[in-house]
């Protein structure tokens, strides 16, 4: 039977590497992940995880065991945010380009610089494109769920791609609420142990893995690992009507609130969902037909689950907590546009930026970027690629860059 626990989002990515049975751990701590590293290493001295714990001295070593650990045939497992996941970039890339089914918990925090250890989703936006499956939850419940679900998905024959589960930095992290916590029977009926289909480490079979590839193969293994994103999209909601029956929560790769008869939407991802689904109900009540899209799938993007939920509607805002330095737009916001363009009836889409370096996106702010759209559908403002939505008053004059003459 399931336990109700009181549990941050931490603790409840413990509980499900838990109930993962993963078997080997190698992580390094980086706030505000470092209780995910401590907390295993406890269950591990403590035997309530019948696991192995690989102390390393970086976030790249840490990467690299895991899947040396995998690639020997057991379930491994680390969990890293920010500056932890940068130093990680050159090993990811061969996780994926080795198909080793690796779930790691992400948690959002700013890269530098200025250095900040607070929230935003630059971390994981720089590495969405390495071949890592992005997954992104609202609250503590989803983390555990999603992590569970997310070795399914990663593990799966047709699939067989390390996936990310990215939640946000102490908004989620540290923030305690009660979560289902399933029995260890349940899940095990629900993930079964862990196989290779791939590549594999065997002193009695030796094969080459990672090794240098000409042109002559290069194109047609990356487009292997594109195949391998289209049939996760098939695989994801399988895995989530599976999870459903055993379980009794739902999910979806997007979840629509308010959008059947909305005039302006508001796509969201990760915990500012909850916020705007709240502010969405409140202006519903004012009179507003205001709506929210939470996408759950980042990699692979859900584009056609999105088309059909936002089919119709006028005006399309899309929430990001990634700046998209140089670009017209945040990441979200490019990849949403992108969606929609072949349109019948293309919306105006309105892009914000938000939320960055841990600032909080209240009611207020998620009410007036509402009311942005909501002007933009009655012809009252003209839409912009780009509104930082919750910028101070005067944003030059801080710390402001002078040129020394």
């Amino acid at each position: 039977m399931p336990v109700k626990k009181m549990l941050d989002g931490n603790q409840a990515s413990v509980e499900a590497l838990r109930l993962a049975r993963v078997q080997v751990v190698a992580a390094y701590p980086i706030t505000p992940q470092s209780p995910i590293a401590e907390k295993l290493s406890q269950f591990i001295a403590d035997g309530s995880l019948d696991a192995r714990y690989l102390r390393v001295e970086s976030e790249h070593s840490a990467m690299s065991c895991v899947i040396g650990a995998q690639l020997t045939g057991v379930r491994g497992c680390t969990a890293t945010s920010s500056v932890g996941l940068a130093l990680m970039h050159e090993v990811l890339g061969v996780a994926s380009g080795c198909r080793v089914p690796i779930v790691m918990p992400v948690v959002n925090r700013a890269l530098v610089s200025p250095w900040s250890l607070w929230c935003d989703h630059q971390d994981s936006m720089a590495e969405r494109d390495s071949g890592w499956i992005q997954l992104y939850v609202e609250n503590g419940q989803e983390v555990l769920d999603a992590i569970i679900m997310a070795y399914r998905l990663a593990e799966h024959p047709d699939v067989l791609l390390p996936t990310m589960v990215c939640l946000d930095g102490f908004f989620l992290s540290h923030a305690a609420e009660g979560v289902l916590v399933p029995d260890q029977e349940t899940v095990d009926q629900f993930l079964p142990p862990y196989q290779c289909h791939n590549l594999y480490l065997d002193t009695d079979d030796p094969m080459f893995i990672n090794n240098l590839t000409s042109s002559a193969e290069f194109t047609e293994m990356r487009y292997q690992q594109k195949d391998a994103f289209a049939k996760a999209k098939e695989v994801l909601p399988e895995v989530q009507a599976e999870f459903y029956k055993v379980f009794g929560r739902k999910y979806g790769m997007v979840e629509g609130y308010l959008c059947d008869d909305a005039q302006v939407v508001l796509v969201t991802l990760g915990s500012m969902s909850g916020t705007a689904k709240f502010v969405a109900t409140k202006m519903r009540q004012e009179g507003h037909r205001v709506g929210v899209l939470k996408l759950t799938a980042f990699r692979p993007f859900p584009a056609e689950e999105l088309r059909r939920v936002l089919r119709g509607i006028p005006v399309v805002g899309v929430l990001d907590r990634s700046a998209g330095l140089g670009a017209e737009g945040g990441p979200v916001c490019s990849e949403v546009k992108a969606a929609l363009y072949n349109e019948e009836n293309y919306p105006s889409v309105q892009g914000f930026i938000g939320g960055l370096g841990g600032r909080d996106l209240s009611t207020g702010v998620i009410e007036k970027a509402f009311k942005k759209l909501l002007a933009i559908q009655q012809g009252l403002a003209v839409g912009s690629d780009s509104e930082w939505i919750d910028l101070s008053e005067n944003p030059l004059q801080i710390r402001e860059v002078v040129q020394h003459v």
